[in-house]
């Protein structure tokens, strides 16, 4: 299955993305998020289709040489596979200082990846990202698989959406 669609770049506190057209997100598997292979403007790469909190979806075009205001053509393929996350700093920087937790954290899946970069990357403020940061470390430590009760509709990038709802969603 292949969702084909067209969508202007926006930009949002300095993050470039692309809206799903609402007959374009219910073609989706899921209202949450989607893995998927995605083709915009003939440029190929594996991204992670986020919801925006109404029932839509939008995919993230951060180093995509793409300029807000400009209309791509896009094409998402959905897959099981889910793409390597982009692990933050800190929270590399911790796993590299914790290398008995090394095995875990690369048995664990892709998406479970990403649920741990997500639920660190969640919030704004300092103190929380690193509070969330050592106790991940020590949940790992512990065996969890994921962060506890992370809800992945409302663990998004804060710096395009509140609560779970993209910023400017209609």
């Amino acid at each position: 299955m292949t969702v084909e669609f067209t969508g202007q770049v926006e930009e949002i506190n300095g993050r470039r993305l692309v809206r799903l057209p609402a007959d374009a997100s219910t073609e989706l598997p899921s209202r949450g998020q989607v893995a998927a292979t995605a083709v915009v403007n003939e440029t190929r790469f594996e991204t992670v289709v986020e919801p925006d909190g109404n029932r839509g979806h939008w995919i993230r075009l951060d180093g995509h040489a793409v300029d807000a205001g400009t209309t791509v053509t896009a094409a998402l393929a959905p897959t099981k596979q889910w793409p390597e996350p982009t692990v933050p700093d800190d929270l590399r920087s911790a796993l590299d200082a914790a290398p008995d937790i090394a095995g875990l954290w690369n048995e664990i899946t892709p998406m479970a990846r990403w649920e741990w970069v997500r639920w660190v990357q969640a919030t704004k403020n300092a103190q929380t990202r690193a509070r969330r940061v050592e106790v991940g470390v020590s949940k790992l430590r512990d065996g969890k698989r994921r962060p506890c009760c992370f809800d992945l509709s409302s663990c998004t990038d804060p710096d395009v959406a509140r609560s779970g709802v993209l910023i400017g969603a209609k």
